[in-house]
C-alpha cells in the first residue's frame, strides 16, 4: 500500500459556482461548516497534508489553516486547472483530490483507490458509482503519481479540458463504488439544503 504520508490531499473548490449565481461554493455551509472545510476534514486523516484549490477568497480559504493556490490556468478552466496547479506544487508522489462539493465522499476512497492503483500497477486511479443505468465516472475523485506532471501540461496545451479523456491516456485504474448517494455533488443552493443531515428526533419527555 502506498503510505499516507506520500499523498498530498487536494479540495478543489475553484469553480466558478454558475448554478449558485456566482457565489464561493466552497463556504458554503454544510451541517454548520464550509463545504471545504467539511471535505478538508473528511481527507486529512488519509493523506499526509491538505491544500485547497481556490480562484477567489484566499484569505477566507486560508484561515483553515492549509495553503491555497489559484488554477495555473486562466479562465476558470475546470478540475484539470486544479488538477495542474496541485501538481505543480506537490512535493509528495502521490496526489488525491476531492471536490469541495460532494460533503459525504466515502470515507475509504483514498486507501481503495490507492489499493487499485497498486494492484494494476497503473499511474492514476479514479472513482466510479454503480447506477440502475450502468457505470458513471466520478473522475475529480483521482489519485495521481505526481510525475503526470508534464503528460497533464501536454494535455492542456492542446486545448483539452476533460479529465476522464486524460486518464484514458494514461492508463487509469477505475474504482467502483455501490453507494451511488455517497457521490451526490451540490450544484445549487436546492441541491445543498437536500445534502443536509437530517437531525435526530427529540426523544419524547
Amino acid at each position: 500500500m502506498i503510505d499516507r504520508a506520500d499523498i498530498t490531499g487536494w479540495v478543489l473548490a475553484g469553480g466558478r459556482s454558475s448554478r449558485m449565481g456566482g457565489i464561493e461554493k466552497g463556504l458554503q455551509l454544510h451541517a454548520g461548516v464550509p463545504l471545504a472545510l467539511n471535505a478538508m476534514r473528511r481527507l486529512a486523516p488519509k493523506v499526509g497534508s491538505v491544500a485547497i484549490n481556490a480562484n477567489r477568497h484566499a484569505d477566507a480559504y486560508a484561515s483553515f489553516g492549509v495553503p491555497v493556490y489559484p488554477d495555473s490556468l486562466a479562465d476558470f478552466p475546470g478540475p484539470l486547472g486544479g488538477f495542474l496547479a496541485a501538481l505543480e506544487h506537490c512535493t509528495t508522489p502521490y496526489l488525491m483530490t476531492v471536490p469541495c462539493d460532494t460533503p459525504n465522499f466515502p470515507l475509504d476512497v483514498v486507501v481503495r483507490l490507492a489499493a487499485e492503483l497498486i494492484r494494476q500497477d497503473a499511474p492514476l486511479a479514479m472513482a466510479a458509482t454503480r447506477s440502475a443505468t450502468g457505470i458513471q465516472p466520478q473522475p475529480v475523485f483521482c489519485l495521481m503519481a505526481t510525475h503526470l506532471l508534464q503528460s497533464l501540461l501536454d494535455f492542456t496545451a492542446s486545448g483539452q479540458r476533460k479529465p476522464q479523456r486524460w486518464a484514458e491516456l494514461n492508463r487509469c485504474a477505475w474504482v467502483v463504488f455501490d453507494d451511488e448517494s455517497a457521490f451526490a455533488n451540490a450544484n445549487t443552493h436546492e441541491e445543498l439544503q437536500a445534502l443536509q443531515p437530517v437531525p435526530d428526533p427529540k426523544p419524547s419527555p
